[in-house]
């Protein structure tokens, strides 16, 4: 009783924080999009399932899943988001999704994680499974779904061991709220769960990602083309995020002074930088146009093309002779930089990848892409690249072979999520509601 007090009490602070801080955020140029059903949550309806997908790359995962599931009858799934890219892109999948007869999708943005407005909306969801993606772990929604006695998963999961630091400053509180089953990305990740939530609820999967990685555009197939030669030096600088944007900059100058014809595809991480870049892109005096004001012809040799379009990023790898993956010039952890393996591409990453330490060095040493100390690294790996070509079949095989020893992870989500949705599976956890 005492310990449920304890953390009956955290939960009431932690709901007052976000009652202060709640009417700043609207300052927030990525929060006030959606602001009021953020706030509120009144927008989202029943669904049998709830997935949580933070942002782009969990919204890949969240319609992995959806696409793979053995059909439910007549089973409505609704998926949650934290921004305006995830929510397009699950929004596209949805229309395009092939098994659509026996699972009906919906989705939205999730609302800001204040106890009492968790509670009304886990109440009006009602769902019978919640699945939180890779790192989606929050207080007052944990709170309100063990309350409510709403079986809950971590699928994909990871956990830094900066943020294991942080969450265990109080270890009681996510003992008392953790998930009922936890599938971790690598041995590391499912020791660190364990750790925070028990031994007995972590499993090891491979990552899912590793399943998505299938899908190769052929040149003949790829809409990019009208405006990209297919012997151009085209440059991919992707998922660039804010902190790094000036050694970016500095990539981008090194380039041009070094092989001016390089066609550059610059694309931010987040949309909102948008404006910067068109402004350094002018300060710099670089040829530049965005990529929504291009017509059906081939951009001139030396054009830096700024990405305002969201989800192409797939179809420039395929075009690339060589490509940066951003978010790891500063500790941010990294992007994504499986991706442009498939194309036979070797990306160039810097120094902070944490996001990615599941997939271990391996992957540089078999000389699947490459790992730089600092932005004038980068670039000369870049140059290396755009005058040297590589011969991408050989390099193809060999991203191909390494990914497919890794696949399996949607096969073994689908499986757990189906055996939790049987009624005849475990028991339900209650949690005293004090």
């Amino acid at each position: 009783m005492i310990k449920q007090k304890k953390i009956i009490a955290a939960i009431r602070l932690y709901g007052f924080i976000w009652r202060l801080c709640t009417p700043l955020l609207r300052l927030n140029p990525r929060l006030k999009d959606n602001f009021e059903n953020r706030r509120s949550g009144q927008h989202l309806k029943p669904a049998d399932i709830w997935i949580q997908a933070a942002s782009a790359g969990e919204a890949y995962l969240a319609l992995s899943l959806i696409e793979n599931m053995n059909p439910f009858p007549t089973f409505h799934v609704l998926i949650t988001t934290n921004t305006r890219q995830g929510l397009d892109i699950i929004k596209k999948g949805i229309e395009s999704r092939s098994n659509g007869g026996q699972i009906t999708v919906e989705c939205g943005v999730i609302p800001f994680d204040r106890p009492s407005v968790m509670e009304q909306v886990v109440q009006r969801i009602c769902p019978k499974l919640m699945i939180l993606l890779e790192t989606e772990i929050w207080p007052g929604l944990l709170f309100a779904l063990k309350k409510n006695n709403v079986r809950t998963i971590i699928i994909n999961g990871r956990v830094t061991p900066k943020s294991l630091q942080r969450y265990m400053i109080w270890p009681l509180l996510w003992k008392a709220l953790g998930p009922d089953k936890i599938l971790a990305i690598s041995g590391d990740d499912a020791n660190r769960f364990a750790t925070l939530f028990g031994q007995d609820k972590v499993q090891k999967m491979p990552n899912i990602k590793f399943d998505q990685l299938q899908t190769v555009i052929n040149y003949t197939d790829n809409h990019l083309k009208a405006y990209i030669p297919e012997t151009s030096a085209f440059l991919v600088l992707g998922s660039v995020r804010q902190p790094e944007e000036h050694q970016v900059e500095n990539i981008i100058q090194n380039i041009r002074s070094n092989l001016s014809e390089t066609i550059i595809g610059l694309f931010p991480r987040h949309m909102h930088r948008i404006k910067y870049w068109e402004q350094t892109l002018h300060r710099i005096n670089a040829r530049w146009k965005l990529r929504s004001e291009l017509n059906n012809e081939s951009v001139a040799e030396g054009t830096v093309i700024l990405w305002d379009t969201f989800g192409e990023l797939n179809s420039a790898y395929a075009l690339a002779k060589a490509v940066f993956v951003g978010g790891s010039l500063t500790p941010l952890g990294g992007q994504n930089f499986l991706e442009p393996m498939i194309y036979g591409i070797t990306p160039i990453i810097g120094p902070s990848w944490e996001n990615f330490a599941w997939i271990g060095n391996d992957i540089f040493n078999q000389g699947l892409a490459i790992k730089a100390e600092n932005w004038q690294s980068v670039a000369s790996g870049l140059i290396r690249q755009l005058q040297r070509p590589q011969t991408t079949d050989s390099q193809k095989k060999a991203a191909i072979r390494y990914i497919e020893a890794r696949k399996g992870g949607t096969q073994q989500a689908c499986e757990l999520i189906e055996d939790l949705l049987n009624p005849k599976s475990g028991k339900r956890f209650s949690f005293n509601k004090g």
